[in-house]
């Protein structure tokens, strides 16, 4: 705790909080505030701490709540905050600690008063807490409804675009990223739409709403350079009062929250919590360009600012202070690749790739047109293999990610193209050297198998069987475990489909007895369940199918390890040559099968690996594919379901809630549900 001499159970004691929380209003020229943000407050280490300081303070925070709409204690603190954040560019060139630890202090007040009033108190009652005035209204603020909210977003918006991000400035950055967070988790609590939430409004059509491209490019930033806490805020540098605090132990006020719903680290050993400004910066732009309906009631300028981002290579001068004349986002898209292709582990960032994928045109066509996509690739590809350890969610988003990548032919092309050796996360099987083409295949085949046999999630496959399928024109010198596996996700399908339909079978000609065990409705309901699971089932089957046809009409001739395993497993395709689903393309499939068969046999002796190969490869070369019957090209996009707020808006805020150095009170979130140990 360095040189603080306070503990978090002192803070129900303050004198100074209890005043303020009294029932005595405050002038914002009162000498009581320079003693307040002057005072050395106790500094939480993690969640659990913080949770401690919230319980310790709880009844000083509801007497401010029940008090301040008299004495108007918030809009002073508020001004006070606002008079100390206009010398903010001053102080930071000046090096001056003391102006920007107590600007720091009143927002850090400011933000934890916030904080209890969204998780308390109804949209209403918290607007109200925010328009109360002192009685003699002398504090320079227009009696406008919603102004002083207003007003406090405009200034920490400001703060955000404006203020150089220096040591001393750190923290004060990332408080305001924080308080913004805290005032929107008003979501969480209550299920109001933003639409119709004035909070909401003022956010999305207030003052500060005009600098939303400034914000959106700034977060942007934030998350690219991933700036360092200075060492200094890990403390050793204290000189006394609340810049104590701030040198000794600020640094785990800033980070407060990472207990509990991770385990602690040291700063210095985890990439996530020694740069939180990046972290926290992320998780906002994610919550401001997330808040869409599909009604289009509340237009939201920071959704549309990412939208339209453009690429401004070499847009790293050092400098966080942005044009005052910026009409557009402008970011160096080169820089943003390698951030993404780093930190994709993290569930935010996967959430980022897909926006910029699906909704920013000019992010898309830069990253389709990067030469080293293997990068980008090769992490997705691992949390997929990894699917088990981590979020069903993070998987979705990078199944979704590759499913876009797909739609592109020249993506599907250069997969084939880039040669990977020594897959060290990869354990199913060792493989010198494979393709990534190839290990895009064997990964979604995995995943395929993985959701049939344990979470038996249709979405999932179809996703999966899409992008095989945009991508099966163009496989390319298939490794010999990639056909093998291509072949064995058909063979387990046909072995599930024989259950399936023997299962059917015996129902029918079950005995009366067996028929009499159950109801009538009960009996129905199960065949019906059956009848739809052995129609899955045959859809998958028809899918993966199409995708070893599209495989032999446009690149058999590169191929012929696939070839060789069709004709080692011929039995499995033959057997549905009349099946009214599948016959059109069993065809095909017989056609290339007996030409194969054909010429093996004419050698008339037992062939080797290497000469069976070699005779299937002058085969490929002399067969004749206006042979095969046509099918339609394999291209399948991904859409968005409808009303895809309903998906993205909760996720977004349980990230926050899990992910974020912010910590909430999970018995009163509405907006999610929680698991037991959340």
């Amino acid at each position: 705790m360095g040189t603080n001499n306070s503990t978090l159970g002192d803070l129900a004691s303050n004198k100074y909080l209890i005043q303020l929380a009294s029932s005595e209003p405050i002038t914002p020229n009162d000498p009581f505030w320079n003693q307040l943000l002057s005072s050395p407050f106790p500094i939480p280490q993690n969640s659990s701490e913080q949770h401690h300081l919230e319980e310790s303070t709880a009844n000083i925070c509801k007497n401010f709540a029940i008090n301040n709409c008299r004495t108007g204690n918030l809009c002073s603190l508020i001004r006070v905050f606002q008079i100390r954040a206009v010398e903010l560019d001053t102080s930071a060139q000046c090096q001056d600690t003391i102006l920007t630890s107590q600007t720091y202090n009143a927002l850090f007040v400011i933000r934890n008063i916030c904080k209890y009033f969204v998780e308390n108190l109804t949209e209403e009652v918290v607007l109200d807490q925010f328009e109360a005035k002192p009685p003699d209204g002398a504090i320079g603020l227009s009696d406008v409804k919603m102004a002083t909210i207003s007003s406090l977003l405009d200034s920490i918006v400001r703060i955000v675009v404006e203020v150089p991000i220096v040591d001393v400035t750190y923290a004060v950055h990332l408080e305001c990223i924080n308080t913004i967070l805290s005032l929107m988790s008003l979501q969480m609590f209550q299920m109001v739409p933003a639409s119709e939430s004035r909070l909401y409004r003022c956010i999305m059509q207030g003052p500060c709403s005009s600098r939303a491209v400034a914000v959106v490019q700034q977060l942007l930033r934030n998350y690219v350079d991933r700036l360092k806490c200075p060492a200094h805020l890990f403390g050793g540098h204290a000189q006394g009062g609340m810049l104590s605090a701030m040198a000794s132990g600020l640094w785990t006020v800033v980070t407060l929250g990472m207990g509990g719903k991770k385990s602690p680290a040291s700063p210095e050993g985890s990439s996530d919590s020694d740069t939180p400004l990046a972290n926290q910066s992320l998780l906002l732009l994610l919550v401001l360009i997330n808040q869409y309906h599909s009604d289009d009631v509340l237009m939201n300028p920071y959704r549309e600012a990412f939208f339209a981002a453009c690429d401004k290579p070499g847009d790293n001068n050092g400098s966080s202070v942005l044009p005052a004349d910026t009409t557009k986002v402008q970011v160096d898209f080169g820089e943003l690749y390698k951030t993404v292709c780093h930190t994709l582990k993290d569930e935010p960032t996967m959430l980022q790739l897909y926006v910029l994928l699906h909704r920013v045109e000019n992010a898309k066509a830069f990253i389709l047109s990067r030469a080293n996509i293997d990068q980008l690739v090769m992490p997705i590809l691992k949390i997929l293999y990894n699917a088990q350890e981590g979020s069903s969610h993070h998987m979705y988003m990078a199944l979704i990610v590759i499913l876009i990548l797909s739609e592109d032919n020249w993506f599907s092309k250069a997969i084939h193209e880039m040669t990977l050796k020594n897959i060290v996360w990869f354990s199913e099987r060792q493989i010198g050297e494979i393709s990534l083409g190839g290990l895009i295949i064997l990964i979604l085949i995995r995943t395929i198998q993985y959701n049939m046999t344990r979470m038996r999630d249709q979405y999932l496959h179809t996703n999966c069987l899409a992008a095989l399928a945009n991508m099966s024109s163009q496989f390319t010198n298939l490794h010999p475990y990639v056909a093998q596996r291509l072949v064995s996700l058909f063979a387990m399908l046909v072995k599930k489909h024989s259950r399936a339909v023997n299962c059917i079978k015996d129902r029918a000609v079950g005995t009366n007895e067996t028929r009499q065990s159950a109801s009538e409705s009960e009996s129905s309901e199960a065949e019906t369940d059956q009848v739809q699971e052995l129609a899955v089932l045959e859809e998958v089957m028809r899918m993966t199918l199409e995708i070893l046809n599209s495989c032999l009409t446009h690149s058999m001739h590169h191929n012929p390890n696939l070839v060789y395993t069709m004709l080692y497993q011929r039995s499995i395709f033959m057997q549905f040559k009349t099946h009214p689903t599948f016959q059109d393309i069993i065809q095909n499939i017989e056609l290339v099968i007996t030409f194969f068969t054909s010429r093996l046999d004419q050698q008339g002796k037992t062939l080797s690996v290497s000469e069976v190969h070699s005779i299937i490869k002058q085969g490929a070369v002399q067969f004749r594919k206006d042979r095969l019957k046509k099918f339609p090209e394999l291209k399948f996009r991904y859409v968005e379901e409808e009303k895809p707020e309903e998906f993205f808006i909760p996720y977004v805020w349980s990230l926050v809630y899990h992910l974020s150095s912010l910590y909430f009170n999970p018995s009163r979130i509405q907006l999610f549900a929680l698991q037991n140990n959340s």
